[in-house]
């Protein structure tokens, strides 16, 4: 399997959290026409109110790499960086599993 996942954790500055949800709705949005993202779930924290976390998966890293190329989520990407704090991301190799289909 070549998929590629990655979850990425970002804190907002204080303040900041709704706009950087909205932001990243925008995102996901601009991603349902790109076959090779399979899935971009935004996620609050419970525990903490200006941390969001990112779950996406992709075909494989290629296409990760060449979604960092399209304008339109470069621009997103440009207009979400002053709202964040800190970007903690964490690459994956799925295995398998329930939403896989292997």
């Amino acid at each position: 399997m070549n998929k590629f996942t990655i979850l990425g954790k970002m804190t907002a500055h204080p303040g900041k959290r709704e706009e950087l949800l909205s932001l990243l709705l925008e995102a996901s949005r601009s991603l349902n026409n790109m076959e090779s993202c399979e899935l971009y779930i935004i996620n609050e924290s419970v525990d903490d109110p200006d941390v969001i976390w990112v779950t996406e998966l992709w075909r494989d890293t290629a296409a990760h790499a060449d979604s960092l190329k399209n304008e339109e989520v470069l621009a997103i990407i440009q207009r979400a960086k002053p709202l964040i704090a800190a970007v903690e991301p964490v690459r994956l190799r799925p295995v398998g599993g329930k939403g896989l289909g292997v």
